[in-house]
């Protein structure tokens, strides 16, 4: 085993702690990277490995210092056991756990331990390293995008789930547009940020489970700063985890809390 693997990180820690995450911000600066992935997991034993490995063994090919970050959340499979070991042999690949399955909370938690000046967020079953490349270096652009969606409903977007989740994703989104001022035509699923810029807001971020990047890049274009789009291509590796008729009252419940706290934050 060579230093480094024995070096990597294996935590188990309450991501809601203030003090914690003020000590982790201070390291972070200290020993940043120019990219950072975040890969939330929940119940992935089948395919968490070679999902990973995928995407260090293409992140390596280019040549900068990255990390990749597995948040597992709640799993009650090998999920957790499988994040480990790839932390112990994988030297850019670290674990994190949390007690909760909550997939916004997992972004969130992954983001705010990112040491990357760009932060990507990858699904297990979904990750696209030329969307990568390419939302990343929107970001560095004079004047650029602080967000890069990966866009499923975007021109030149392929879209192969089933109607019912595409017609849901385009109800969804319209009542974001409609309701919130939403710019961009899709909040869920990959995208690129600048660590720096978004910190902050993630920070602010009162929504979990499925509305928390939606509250981020709401929060992001309420404050004034630019968010843009590419169009991706979807094919899912496996069935979703949640059901339609779970995730609507959800979301719809999470929507009607995400426009008070948009509205007293607003007013504060």
């Amino acid at each position: 085993m060579t230093q480094s693997q024995q070096a990597r990180p294996v935590t188990r820690v309450d991501h809601d702690s203030t003090g914690e995450d003020r000590a982790e911000h201070q390291t972070r600066r200290m020993t940043a990277l120019a990219l950072t992935v975040v890969m939330p997991a929940f119940n992935e034993a089948e395919i968490l490995e070679s999902s990973v490995r995928s995407v260090v063994e293409g992140l390596r090919t280019r040549g900068e210092r990255f990390e990749v970050i597995i948040v597992e959340n709640g799993s009650t499979d090998g999920t957790a056991a499988i994040a480990d070991s790839l932390a112990m042999s994988e030297p850019e690949v670290r674990a994190e756990h949390c007690a909760d399955a909550d997939y916004g909370r997992a972004l969130r938690t992954g983001l705010l331990t990112a040491r990357g000046d760009a932060v990507v967020n990858f699904d297990t079953d979904f990750f696209d390293l030329g969307f990568l490349v390419a939302a990343v270096a929107r970001l560095f652009e004079p004047d650029g995008p602080v967000i890069v969606v990966g866009s499923k409903r975007g021109e030149g977007a392929t879209d192969e789930r089933s109607v019912l989740r595409k017609v849901g994703t385009a109800v969804f989104t319209t009542m974001l547009r409609v309701g919130f001022g939403l710019h961009v035509s899709d909040t869920h699923g990959i995208k690129a940020m600048r660590r720096d810029a978004v910190e902050p807001f993630a920070r602010a971020c009162r929504s979990g489970q499925d509305l928390f990047d939606t509250e981020l890049i709401l929060r992001v274009e309420r404050a004034g700063l630019r968010t843009a789009e590419i169009p991706v291509d979807v094919v899912e590796l496996r069935p979703p985890r949640t059901s339609i008729a779970k995730r609507v009252p959800r979301t719809l419940l999470g929507l009607v809390k995400l426009r008070i706290v948009l509205f007293r934050d607003r007013h504060e």
